[in-house]
């Protein structure tokens, strides 16, 4: 459960950044930043770091 967390937070990084640089989608990839900085963020707390 915790490496699927880490591997959307990724993707959801990588998204963000893409999106960011190559298109401007509005607040939506902002949304995606911040789901993906709270996945990480949980794994992180878990106890299981990076």
């Amino acid at each position: 459960m915790r490496s699927l967390l880490y591997l959307i937070a990724v993707v959801l990084v990588i998204g963000w950044a893409l999106g960011f640089f190559v298109y401007s989608a509005g607040g939506l990839i902002h949304i995606l930043l911040v789901i993906a900085v709270i996945a990480i963020l949980l794994r992180l707390i878990g106890g299981r770091g990076v």
